[in-house]
């Protein structure tokens, strides 16, 4: 910590608390990971060569970068339904994901929003439980909102032999879920704080978000014996530009305007599955994408509330 001295005290318990929650999530996901059978899944053909180097590795975002939507907010659609909790807490999730869409970007009020839900619906639980819910509510609403250009982007580097990893401010037992059936090697998330497998309602550190995101694929990086210089990693949105800023291969996927314009002016890569051709193949008019996912998630709180 002596290297934080010239902070402020406020910055310094905020970086630890980064540094912390990246360490926690590193720990969590090598003891997680496990091997997994390689399969190849359909999309779009990687438009990039991707060289064997077992001193590389890839690092995805989740939410709008591998899966349409924000993925705390799937994970509420099903533990809604196996009632967890009421209408108006479903529809609180709704608004979030709306907003979410209509704005393309994580705003900080609402994360913590979806995070304080989270971790109060959970709190008492224990964790096997969650993850074995986990893996039905995956095959629910998660499955289907994967973007296959981007899925294929990830098979392309577990094809040429690296490790790759979703990072997330997603619980890191549900980034695990999603990462274990997509064929990943695991997952960055984060850190829910239990004791004897219940959860407590606390996090380890903080949100596994921004700078926190960064702080995790360092730890793990050093602990995998992985040179930064010589990996990959893809997000949406500007928030993780110090994830990107790491590795030596930045992709903006699906990118918010501020990480768009960030990644034009250093010369990054960038791919867009969101519009044109692209939104077809995935089954996404281009034009009716945001209204869809919000008018359709507002229809099915109303018409719920007419059959009650």
């Amino acid at each position: 910590m002596a290297a934080l001295g010239w902070l402020t005290p406020r910055r310094r318990s905020a970086t630890a608390r980064s540094v912390l929650a990246g360490e926690a999530s590193a720990e969590a996901a090598r003891k997680s990971s496990q091997e997994v059978e390689e399969t190849s899944a359909p999309g779009e053909e990687p438009e990039f060569p991707v060289l064997g180097d077992d001193k590389a590795a890839a690092f995805f975002d989740l939410d709008n970068t591998v899966m349409q939507g924000a993925s705390l907010f799937h994970f509420g659609r099903g533990l809604y339904k196996r009632k967890f909790f009421e209408t108006r807490d479903l529809a609180k999730f709704a608004w979030q994901q709306a907003w979410f869409r209509l704005a393309g970007i994580e705003d900080p009020e609402h994360m913590q929003e979806a995070r304080d839900s989270a971790l109060s619906i959970v709190q008492g639980h224990r964790v096997s439980e969650l993850m074995s819910i986990g893996e039905e509510i995956y095959d629910e609403y998660m499955a289907e909102r994967i973007w296959p250009g981007t899925r294929a982007l990830a098979q392309a580097h577990l094809d040429a032999g690296q490790k790759v990893w979703l990072v997330t401010a997603a619980p890191v037992e549900i980034a695990g879920v999603i990462a274990r059936r997509l064929g990943l090697t695991g997952a960055l998330g984060t850190v829910a704080e239990s004791v004897d497998g219940v959860y407590t309602g606390k996090l380890v550190g903080e949100p596994l978000h921004g700078p926190a995101k960064a702080e995790a694929v360092r730890a793990l990086a050093a602990a995998e014996g992985l040179d930064l210089s010589r990996c990959a990693a893809y997000s949406d949105s500007h928030n993780d530009i110090p994830m990107l800023s790491l590795v030596g291969h930045p992709y903006a996927i699906n990118p918010d305007t501020k990480l768009r314009r960030h990644a034009r002016q250093l010369d990054w890569r960038l791919r867009d599955y969101r519009t044109g051709r692209k939104a077809a193949k995935v089954g996404i008019p281009a034009a009716a994408g945001v209204g869809a996912v919000a008018g359709g998630t507002a229809a099915a709180i109303a018409l719920h509330r007419r059959r009650r």
